[in-house]
């Protein structure tokens, strides 16, 4: 399958794409947070990020979905810093860390793009881009790097959802599979845990231009994804009814072919201990209620994990 990124590159429509968005950094609006930080000035806002990337990790990851992580893992690039900022992260010291020296490495594009060649050289299905949003610029400015030197994997947008319109336009033809998660339904909830009551709107619309762009998830003949929407929803403690609402609207508003990670994994971590509501892990009877609201929606297409070895560990 020919990559919609490649042709941007050849055609010089990245260019286009990396002058727009550069040029929006002296202002940021790339989130909701619209801090309108100068950045390329050396001004951070909310994501505490200037005009250069902070990778926290890369490699091969064999912990996200079947159908990203194959036989050789999906290429998975942690960039440091948030802006969402969950009280609950799982990633805390890299999403909330203050320091760039302790969270990760400062990178060039260049050295990006040597990141990406790498994992594929390691036999990675995709590059996997883990809370992208507030990077979008570095990521456009280092791909034709990459393209370069021989990349030709899928690229995929891992994020919390918490996203501008506008900022994905950019990437419109360049990213090969969205990942988002929508969180909350409730901006009282949002807020709450993000800071962020707008949350859900903005998650709204941004699933929306997603699908838009990439369609219904699709997977080659070993059933590895190639292109499309991958849509995970974190089941949280005592937020069922939100559970059930984001589950209608995506069969409803999305499709019900949209391929969905109900995840039961949620643990209390990070401030989450603060929060009485958040002290605890989520109940067998809650995920099987969950995945109910699925079938009920009319989704088609959810991710199944061991059932029998989840339901056990959260009966326990």
């Amino acid at each position: 399958m020919t990559r919609p990124y490649l042709d941007a590159c050849s055609s010089g429509l990245i260019q286009q794409r990396i002058q727009t968005a550069w040029q929006g950094l002296s202002s940021c609006r790339l989130c909701p947070r619209r801090c309108k930080k100068n950045r390329l000035d050396g001004e951070t806002g909310y994501c505490r990020t200037a005009d250069k990337a902070v990778v926290a990790s890369y490699g091969p990851h064999f912990g996200e979905e079947a159908a990203l992580v194959g036989s050789h893992g999906s290429g998975t690039i942690f960039f440091g810093h948030c802006n969402l900022g969950c009280v609950f992260c799982q990633n805390y010291d890299i999403s909330h860390g203050m320091d760039d020296d302790t969270i990760g490495e400062v990178v060039t594009p260049l050295q990006l793009a040597e990141i990406m060649v790498e994992l594929q050289e390691l036999g990675c299905h995709n590059i996997n881009f883990v809370t992208p949003t507030h990077v979008v610029p570095q990521i456009l400015k280092a791909l034709p790097l990459a393209v370069e030197r021989g990349l030709h994997i899928p690229l995929i947008y891992n994020s919390s959802g918490y996203e501008e319109v506008e900022t994905l336009q950019l990437l419109d033809g360049i990213i090969d599979i969205y990942m988002p998660d929508f969180k909350f339904w409730r901006p009282a909830s949002a807020a709450r845990y993000c800071g962020a009551h707008n949350y859900p709107q903005q998650a709204i619309k941004a699933i929306q231009e997603m699908q838009r762009q990439v369609g219904v998830l699709t997977m080659d003949h070993k059933g590895v994804a190639e292109r499309g929407l991958l849509l995970r929803h974190l089941i949280m403690p005592g937020c069922l009814e939100e559970t059930k609402q984001i589950l209608h609207f995506i069969a409803r508003k999305i499709s019900p072919a949209t391929f969905v990670n109900i995840m039961g994994q949620y643990h209390p971590c990070a401030l989450a201990h603060e929060f009485a509501e958040l002290d605890r892990e989520i109940e067998a009877e809650e995920y099987e209620q969950a995945l109910h609201y699925a079938a009920e929606a009319g989704l088609t297409r959810i991710e199944q994990p061991d059932l029998a070895r989840l339901l056990a560990r959260l009966r326990k």
